[in-house]
């Protein structure tokens, strides 16, 4: 039993993190002096420009054509809508998150503050598998739009000089991918701010194309093209209805699935924490104003798209530059294909710049191997992580095709973006130890002064007497040494007794309640995924549970909402919590219930070679499994005795 406790304890271990560090020093230098390794160099404008670069690539060049051709029509800009909504739930979340530990290591980082070692490496590997995947897919996309602009000559050549018989790989080793992959792995090992540069540029071009396409095309819009009736298209077409919405408002929903893919990346701001002048500014900032961005381009070019030109003749694969052969402007269609160009590698440098800090942040806090951690001395990056993510994105870039990659890229980031959101929630009414321990240093001298507090007043204020009551609402002693006991958690469900600081109860209750918000969470989106047709005929025993289940959700948030918050001042706070993370995990345990069971089947694999490697190196040799570390060593002898994750 003792074993079994110790390894338990192991498993939720949480990062103590030195929040006396000047994280927001606004020069180089305090690299050293605030202890992270890393260089201090970026703005809110090279953040800005990493998530706008990292999220608007192959999704404004691709998937608003192939969306509107195949799932919700003219009525893709609500399908962008509605994404964009999931989308800014998280990065809301994201937001808080960044101003509250502004450390290299986004999603993971957080939740080893907050949750505990073992789900901390969960995130973790699952970034890098996100990470590794979206790089390595946007490098082979990049490959595949150039070979089409050449025709094929690549992929031909390729062909020609190694054809693979492999049914689960690509049939040609794509060594322009890989190529590509490693060569900016080279350029990003060589120094952060000079490689930022680069990626500014790209993302000016890319946004100059956008606003080209949407100004230009709007020249050609056609409000026709939105009240298309059925029986104008063609049979052998795929059209739906006609309309502006002729797939339906479900295939909206579809549609919106897949249009959330198209805002993947954006979570890469969150992983720069070590390396911004000011992050608990920076990061917040740069995370809203780049959905912003990302989603006005989003919206503008599907609109003009679809008023250009009917939704049941888009190009899939590329709809820009089709269109405006369409409509005979050649110059058009040579401009957009030529920023595509630049819009993609915006795209493969924002997929790959957060990989080697992901990695970074596990390998120096010894949960996966240290040296992929280890500092280069003269350009301030992790070199040898770099240099291995680029090697590991080019090999999958280069054998798997493009759908392969594809299919495997959403599951880690829903995953993220839900253990993100429910961090949130437990920080967010987690016992503020710092502000209650003063809290109670000052009720204690107020009621030394008075000669009020002795053993008889401590007993007498464990009883149900009315004056008793009155002293914990005002002092808060009793309620700060109450442990939590099931009945305590059951009375403490509608905080009856207006509680305005966070105990151990209201902490602990909580924690259950978040737990069972997303195991509801599950059992609703089974049920809305496997029994969609019954539902949408009205058959009362789905419509019964739905009900029920939907029931539960709310009264658990009213709980929630009910509960005393953490007092702790941040620089960017989530706003109606718990109300928007709630629904941040809805959404994406909703989104992650839709995913194929190949995703999972592959998903499984990669976790279970992941966790071979925690069990079998990261537990043992976890920084928080040494009490000697260099934060404690730095700590003074007071500050030892309240040392806490933080919270």
């Amino acid at each position: 039993m003792g074993r079994l406790a110790s390894f338990w304890q192991a498993l939720t271990r949480r990062k103590v993190v030195d929040m006396k560090r000047p994280a927001s020093s606004s020069t180089a230098s305090t690299s050293t002096a605030d202890g992270s390794p890393l260089a201090r160099v970026l703005t809110t404008f090279d953040l800005t420009a990493l998530g706008v670069g990292s999220t608007l690539g192959v999704g404004v060049y691709v998937l608003a054509g192939s969306v509107a051709r195949d799932f919700a029509g003219p009525a893709v800009i609500i399908s962008f809508a509605v994404a964009a909504v999931a989308s800014m739930l998280a990065g809301l979340c994201y937001a808080e998150f960044g101003a509250r530990v502004p450390l290299a290591g986004s999603a993971y980082i957080y939740s080893y503050v907050s949750i505990g070692e073992f789900m901390a490496f969960v995130i973790g590997w699952n970034l890098i598998m996100e990470y590794v995947i979206g790089c390595a897919s946007v490098a082979r996309g990049l490959s595949n739009y150039l070979d089409q602009l050449m025709g094929n000559v690549m992929q031909d050549s390729f062909q020609n000089l190694l054809h693979l018989h492999v049914s689960f790989l690509s049939p040609y080793i794509d060594f322009f991918a890989f190529t590509m992959s490693f060569l900016l792995s080279v350029i990003l090992a060589f120094g952060v701010k000079e490689s930022m540069s680069l990626n500014n540029l790209f993302t000016a071009v890319n946004m100059a194309v956008v606003l080209f396409v949407i100004v230009a095309g709007s020249f050609k819009a056609d409000i026709a093209n939105w009240q298309i009736d059925k029986s104008t298209i063609p049979p052998d077409v795929r059209g739906g209805q006609g309309g502006f919405f002729p797939f339906g408002f479900m295939g909206v929903l579809r549609g919106a699935a897949t249009c959330f893919y198209g805002f993947i990346g954006f979570d890469c701001v969150a992983t720069t924490g070590e390396e911004v002048k000011n992050p608990q500014r920076a990061i917040p900032i740069a995370i809203i104003v780049s959905l912003v961005i990302i989603f006005f381009s989003y919206f503008g070019v599907s609109a003009v798209l679809t008023l250009m030109w009917p939704y049941y003749l888009q190009d899939p694969d590329a709809p820009l530059p089709y269109v405006f052969e369409q409509i005979g402007w050649p110059l058009a269609q040579w401009t957009v294909a030529i920023g595509g160009i630049f819009g993609l590698f915006a795209s493969l440098f924002g997929a790959m710049y957060p990989l080697p800090r992901v990695i970074y942040a596990m390998a120096n806090d010894g949960l996966i191997f240290k040296f992929l951690g280890e500092v280069h001395p003269k350009y301030k990056t992790p070199l040898v992580g770099t240099l291995l993510a680029g090697v590991i994105t080019g090999i999958m870039a280069a054998l798997f095709k493009l759908q392969q990659l594809v299919n495997m890229l959403s599951i880690g980031t829903l995953v993220a973006y839900t253990i993100v959101a429910a961090c949130v929630l437990l920080l967010r009414y987690a016992v503020d130890e710092t502000a209650d321990k003063q809290d109670e240093d000052e009720a204690v001298s107020l009621l030394s002064d008075t000669d009020r507090l002795t053993d008889d007043m401590y007993r007498y204020h464990e009883s149900d007497d009315v004056g008793a009551s009155d002293y914990k609402e005002t002092t808060n002693l009793v309620s700060l040494k109450d442990k939590p006991t099931f009945s305590r958690l059951l009375a403490q469900t509608f905080n009856p007794q207006g509680l305005k600081t966070p105990t151990p109860v209201t902490s602990r209750l909580v924690s259950i309640e978040v737990l069972l918000f997303c195991g509801l969470c599950v059992a609703l989106g089974l049920c809305l995924v496997n029994m969609e047709s019954q539902l949408m005929y009205g058959h009362w025993g789905p419509l019964a549970l739905v009900c029920i289940i939907s029931s539960l959700l709310l009264i658990i948030v009213l709980s929630m909402a009910l509960q005393p918050s953490s007092r702790r001042e941040l620089a960017f706070k989530v706003p109606l919590v718990p109300v928007i993370p709630a629904v941040s995990i809805l959404l994406n345990i909703y989104l992650i219930l839709m995913l194929d069971l190949y995703t999972w089947f592959r998903f499984m694999i990669w976790m279970a070679v992941g966790l071979s490697i925690y069990f079998f190196y990261g537990l043992r040799n976890s920084s928080e499994n040494k009490p000697s570390s260099a934060l404690y060593k730095n700590m003074s002898k007071d500050d030892a005795e309240v040392k806490r994750t933080y919270t």
